[in-house]
């Protein structure tokens, strides 16, 4: 019995996906050209390459390959980098993250747990699970996302996520004092 199967993975997507946007909304559109230090991505490339990601797990997935090796994965991430070059406004990349991410989402759930089971081989390294690989888009957004939370401390911001568990904290403490 896997207690952790498509659903799971969908609802936890969400979650992660539902964070993001927040952050997204968060963060003006005068500062989505923002890069934290010279050659790495703006705020706006950052959010592109996120909503991206799933790509190449869902065509890897939807065609159920084997393995990868042969994969031209220069071939198939150079339209992708190329995308993020371009300019976007911030209601173009939260709509996308939107519609994109329930995409995603929608496609996890579709997924049998003997599905997820399967192994693809690598190109160098072991097999992986379709399960850890697909675990990997979220683990993926989450440090991305990270990435842009520090990015709003530099903008002079407090994330939603810190907020929200010093709000958390506050309400503990004041709790504690009362039945102390």
């Amino acid at each position: 019995m896997n207690c952790y199967g498509p659903k799971e993975l969908a609802a936890a997507f969400r979650t992660v996906r539902n964070n993001t946007l927040k952050v997204a909304e968060e963060i003006d559109e005068s500062n989505y050209g923002f890069e934290a230090a010279p050659g790495t991505r703006t705020v706006a490339q950052t959010l592109v390459h996120i909503l991206q990601a799933p790509q190449m797990q869902e065509h890897i997935q939807s065609n159920k390959l084997q393995t990868l090796e042969g994969f031209d994965f220069i071939a198939f991430f150079g339209p992708l980098m190329a995308e993020e070059q371009k300019p976007h406004s911030k209601t173009e990349i939260l709509t996308l993250l939107t519609e994109q991410g329930e995409h995603f989402a929608h496609f996890l759930e579709s997924l049998s747990d003997d599905f997820l089971a399967e192994t693809v081989a690598m190109p160098y390294g072991p097999s992986r699970s379709r399960f850890e690989m697909l675990l990997g888009v979220k683990e993926h957004e989450m440090h991305h996302r990270a990435q842009l939370m520090l990015m709003e401390r530099m903008l002079g911001m407090v994330p939603h996520l810190t907020r929200e568990m010093n709000a958390r904290m506050e309400q503990m403490m004041k709790a504690r004092a009362g039945t102390v």
